[in-house]
């Protein structure tokens, strides 16, 4: 069969046609599971940035998380490796990659660590906590979870 003119364009419309029709499915999809906005106006946060980061850098804290047995555990220690005051703590549970799956959960307080019950399926988890200080200071991080 020669290659005509007819079948040039044939090929070259369908290697286009697919082109854009994957473009515009990973477009969809990608706008379909945006989360959304972060904070309201960036600018308004950045004013605020370096002065909180050195008030949290000062508390000295580091957070782990873990889950055990559909419980997931959260420990704050201090520079000296020993547990320290907690005031509030909110945390959200989800994936980096959607919100569907976000959950904020319930946790109390015993022996240093905060518990709290969840149901997560396996894989990569983002724990996206705010902790407050007794005197106010704020510790915002992101823990990385993995569940196996």
């Amino acid at each position: 069969m020669p290659l005509t003119g007819r079948k040039v364009f044939i090929i070259t419309a369908s290697a286009f046609g697919v082109i854009i029709a994957v473009n515009i499915t990973m477009a969809v999809l990608a706008v379909g599971t945006f989360p959304g906005l972060e904070v309201k106006n960036s600018y308004v946060a950045s004013q605020s940035f370096d002065a909180d980061r050195v008030a949290q850098e000062a508390l000295g804290w580091k957070a782990v998380a873990d889950v055990e047995d559909d419980m997931l555990h959260i420990t704050f220690t201090g520079r000296n490796g020993y547990p320290v005051e907690v005031d509030t703590l909110e945390a959200t549970v989800g994936r980096a990659t959607h919100v569907k799956d976000d959950i904020e959960p319930e946790f109390s307080y015993f022996d240093g660590k905060f518990t709290a019950p969840v149901a997560l399926a396996s894989g990569n988890w983002n724990v996206r906590l705010v902790a407050t200080a007794p005197d106010g200071t704020r510790f915002r991080q992101r823990l990385a979870l993995f569940v196996r």
